[in-house]
């Protein structure tokens, strides 16, 4: 395969919610499978490992001081990833053999703000197996305030993969102009939008940032139902009282430079997604609009990001 071309896998599938061991096989297994049909690249939905927060929608996330909650928050905290402490190892150690590279998004517990706070991050390693950046979500969206944290810039980076330059960012921030703004500015033209797990949230923004970019832009969305949360999840009786048999569809999707579907938002089918991308369509659009090339001003208008990676404490 030429170096204008990339195959890509979209590994739309369902966590083993919050059993770190148990989804790290399966994402495990995604990896080899999309090696073994030759992809170059491979992208998992938002806080796939170990799962997203699906309890704060059912349950009263919101009660102070709740033991029922606070319970739960802590299985969640539990089953988080360390990447100080080689929760991802193996991810790296998969990447290096097959020569791939990984969007994974993770629930991140980090040593670097104390190791108590929950992220959820993005983390992107590359096809020698090193991690390259974690993005940690800016804004947590809404009831996801109650058990994530905010990020920081530290992770707004862009990665070189063949002819493209890869970045990517996580669900509703993917709406934030500027943060797709300072990734534009890095020499973004393959977006990496991670999500939970619905077409309501990728068939329109797809596109979108795809035509606003000049583009590629892959979604990526987990599944999940009733039947994923395992037998032992702390107070699973108060979590499948209102729970929904499917709380995310997938629509995993792809979309092109000029804003047309290359692949439709893919809905309720867990496995791989495997398309193929042309570089060259990049530049073919790229003719008539580039957002921070030829169609800016920066006489006028410019942004301005603090990548500082933020803690509470600093030693001198």
């Amino acid at each position: 395969m030429t170096d204008s071309l990339l195959q890509v896998a979209l590994a739309q599938i369902s966590p083993v919610w919050c059993n770190k061991s148990e989804t790290l096989e399966r994402i495990k297994s995604s990896i080899q499978e999309a090696a073994k049909q030759g992809c170059e690249l491979i992208v998992f939905g938002e806080g796939v490992l170990p799962g997203y927060p699906w309890w704060l929608s059912i349950t009263h996330s919101s009660a102070w001081d709740d033991r029922v909650q606070k319970e739960i928050h802590a299985h969640y905290a539990r089953n988080s990833v360390q990447i100080e402490k080689g929760d991802l190892k193996e991810i790296q150690g998969l990447a290096q053999k097959h020569q791939i590279a990984v969007y994974l998004g993770i629930i991140e517990r980090p040593q670097d703000r104390g190791g108590h706070s929950l992220y959820c991050s993005l983390v992107y390693i590359d096809p020698r197996g090193e991690i390259r950046s974690v993005h940690r979500k800016l804004q947590p969206t809404y009831d996801e305030r109650l058990t994530w944290s905010p990020g920081d810039g530290n992770g707004l980076q862009t990665h070189p993969l063949k002819y493209f330059t890869l970045g990517g960012l996580n669900c509703w921030e993917n709406w934030m102009p500027l943060a797709r703004t300072a990734l534009y500015g890095l020499g973004e033209n393959l977006h990496i939008a991670v999500w939970p797990g619905a077409v309501r949230n990728t068939e329109n923004i797809t596109r979108m940032i795809a035509q606003e970019g000049r583009s590629f832009v892959i979604s990526v969305s987990s599944l999940m139902r009733r039947s994923d949360f395992p037998a032992n999840t702390p107070h699973l009786d108060v979590i499948l009282k209102t729970c929904p048999e499917v709380l995310a569809d997938g629509g995993s999707c792809i979309a092109g430079p000029d804003g047309k579907w290359v692949l439709e938002p893919v809905a309720l089918q867990e496995g791989l997604l495997i398309e193929t991308l042309d570089f060259n369509r990049v530049l073919e659009e790229r003719q008539n609009f580039d957002p921070v090339g030829h169609y800016s001003r920066p006489d006028v208008l410019q942004l301005s990001v603090n990548r500082e990676r933020l803690s509470s404490v600093r030693f001198e």
